[in-house]
């Protein structure tokens, strides 16, 4: 049997369950079916058959989660940061008995790659027990003396929170949300993307037979119009952690806007990778390869723009091309496989859109361009030369595994050219000048900079962007930041004098 085979027989086991009784809400502990009785189905991108049915919830579903979360919260808040670590551990634990099942339900749910995806779950688990080591201390606070008070600072959970993740690598990027949102001692209703609902599940599941209290973790699904709505809108829900478009984010903006709700928001991104003439050029291929084409290119770090320098432009080129042509497209079972299915049809609709775009403006369809076959989701790996700047596929954001090619001559055009979109979250930079990757990081509008490197992902440092693509950081002690309020107490040293109103000389009132 070969591993593909091996793979299949797998996940028919693991997603039987699904099959029978669908995707649940888990609200107050319990997993419960929408308050409608509304379903939806789950298609698989791999070949159009239906994964499972999935509770629609609405408002009422989501009115049901914020009350348990509300309740939840006061007790989970007090609980000593030790005993969350605790039960943030044992969640890990879970993560890794059962990373296989988890990995099989995301490749088939949204067509990523095993390669990949035989990792994501791993990396969740490292997500739970970063901030499970972090829950003791999360309250800790600085002593900032004066001459007359001693002023101490402390920090305390913002209360409820919503977490609405994207299809894109769902289950990584839940725990990625949720894991600091409980260390911190907040609450949680999380509604999950709709094209992609089993590892929500999953994930949530494994928190309870950890320990986790009833009504701190409740999962809703649902559509944005409807169940996400609510959510934004909800006056018990202190804060909105949300992963997906940038106008997605905008609008949950002014949803939030009438109950003052905080916002985190990573929203889209349009990164360039800059090439300069005296970087290693197989290190920098190799990362632009992979940094575009790894994950479909459904990443918002992917760079999708490649920069290089004109004097080696010709046969960087060439040299794309024939790795682009030999990416592997096939089944994400495949352990073979580095590109599958693209998420949905009506993903797959919008990026081929752009190649008659791309041939509509001038540019060059140098490889792909073109879907693969009638079933499933399948695209080519493709790739835009002879493109300028200010054309739709150098400014939007696909989101697919397409690659613009955009020469430049000096340092400056370079940096002009980077910074022209309305995106800021990642920029790549490949050269051997120290002196030049200092001064062009210091100038680049972008959150996250890796200069000689690909995306190398340290949970300590701060993960963001600027201008469109968000609002906040991730990681660290900086998650602790948005779902904690900051609390300041000033403890006075002696009888300092106070000013007096109202009170005549001699001390008559």
């Amino acid at each position: 049997m070969s591993e593909l085979q091996s793979n299949l027989a797998k996940l028919e086991g693991y997603l039987a369950r699904f099959r029978e009784a669908g995707v649940q809400n888990l609200i107050g502990g319990a997993a419960v079916a929408a308050r409608t009785g509304a379903v939806f189905r789950s298609v698989s991108p791999v070949d159009d058959s239906v994964v499972c049915e999935v509770a629609k919830g609405g408002p009422a579903d989501i009115d049901a989660a914020a009350a348990a979360a509300k309740d939840a919260f006061p007790a989970w808040r007090d609980l000593p940061g030790a005993e969350r670590k605790a039960i943030l551990h044992r969640i890990a634990d879970g993560i890794v008995a059962r990373a296989e099942e988890i990995a099989l339900c995301e490749c088939w749910d949204t067509g990523q790659a095993i390669r990949f995806m035989s990792k994501a779950a791993l990396r969740g688990a490292e997500n739970f027990r970063f901030f499970a080591d972090r829950a003791p201390a999360a309250r800790d606070g600085q002593t900032l003396p004066s001459p007359t008070l001693m002023n101490l600072t402390t920090r305390v959970p913002i209360g409820p929170v919503g977490v609405i993740t994207p299809w894109n690598t769902p289950f990584m990027l839940s725990t990625w949300k949720i894991a600091p949102a409980l260390a911190a001692g907040c609450t949680v209703v999380h509604k999950p993307a709709e094209f992609s609902p089993v590892t929500a599940q999953i994930l949530c599941e494994i928190a309870h037979e950890a320990g986790l209290p009833p009504g701190v973790w409740n999962l809703v699904n649902g559509f944005g119009e409807d169940a996400g709505r609510a959510l934004t809108e909800h006056p018990d829900i202190r804060a909105i952690a949300f992963v997906g478009e940038s106008k997605t984010g905008s609008m949950i903006m002014r949803q939030g806007a009438d109950t003052l709700k905080r916002v985190h928001f990573e929203l889209g991104g349009k990164n360039p990778v800059v090439v300069f003439d005296d970087a290693d050029h197989d290190r920098a291929l190799d990362a632009a390869v992979f940094m575009i084409y790894s994950l479909n290119g459904e990443r918002c770090t992917s760079s999708s723009r490649l920069l290089v320098q004109a004097s080696i432009a010709e046969d960087f080129t060439a040299q794309l091309v024939e790795r682009v042509n030999a990416i592997r497209v096939g089944h994400p079972l495949d352990p073979a496989t580095e590109v599958g299915p693209l998420i949905h049809k009506e993903h797959l609709d919008k990026v081929t859109g752009y190649f008659d775009v791309a041939r509509a403006d001038g540019a060059t369809i140098a490889a792909g361009g073109e879907r693969i076959g009638e079933t499933g989701c399948y695209v080519r790996p493709t790739l835009f030369t002879g493109a300028r700047p200010d054309m739709r596929i150098s400014q939007e954001e696909i989101f697919g595994p397409v690659l613009t090619v955009l020469p430049f001559a000096t340092e400056n055009e370079a940096l002009e050219i980077a910074n022209d979109v309305p995106y800021g979250l990642t920029a790549y930079v490949w050269t051997n000048d120290l002196s030049r990757a200092l001064r062009f990081t210091d100038r680049l509008e972008a959150g996250m900079i890796w200069v000689n490197s690909e995306n190398v992902r340290h949970l300590p440092t701060p993960f963001g962007g600027v201008k469109a693509s968000g609002i906040g950081r991730d990681g660290g002690d900086w998650s602790f930041e948005f779902y904690m309020e900051q609390k300041h107490i000033g403890l006075a040293l002696g009888e300092h004098g106070i000013p007096q109103l109202g009170k005549l000389p001699g001390g008559a009132p």
